[in-house]
């Protein structure tokens, strides 16, 4: 919760009075992709794109079966479903993995939830890419190329 104050409060407050941009993009690879999107989905309003390469977005197994609030809202799978906010409309989310990705599956996944709600995202799946440095290193370039 402290992590995501922090970059709230300061990292993207920064970034906004630097740019003079309302809404910014996240992006991060495996351990930051999670980090990137989760943040992304929790602030909409301050986050116009996200991407992430090779995330996982499932911490559940993570926490040996502790549960509460907290967990519950810092879990894309559980609390993105019936999230509801009217800048998610206006959000571009990419989901970039491979077919040799460990995370290949939670991206499917993901991509489901966001289709569910009707969202703009693009999973993006690489044939043979592996979770993995040089993959990602191919992925971000084409990634910023999106930003409007």
């Amino acid at each position: 919760m402290w992590y995501d104050a922090m970059i709230l409060e300061e990292l993207v407050l920064l970034a906004q009075r630097e740019t003079g941009v309302g809404r910014v993009a996240t992006a991060g690879c495996s351990f930051g992709g999670y980090h990137a999107t989760n943040f992304g989905f929790k602030h909409p309003e301050v986050v116009k794109y996200i991407f992430n390469m090779g995330a996982a977005f499932d911490i559940r197994d993570q926490m040996d079966g502790y549960y509460d609030d907290n967990v519950y809202f810092n879990n894309p799978p559980d609390f993105m479903p019936s999230a509801n906010n009217p800048y998610y409309a206006d959000m571009y989310v990419v989901l970039g993995t491979g077919t040799n990705d460990m995370c290949w599956d939670a991206n499917v996944k993901m991509a489901n939830v966001l289709q569910n709600k009707g969202m703009n995202y693009w999973l993006d799946v690489r044939h043979n890419a592996p979770h993995d440095w040089p993959a990602w290193r191919e992925m971000f370039p084409h990634y910023l190329s999106l930003i409007k």
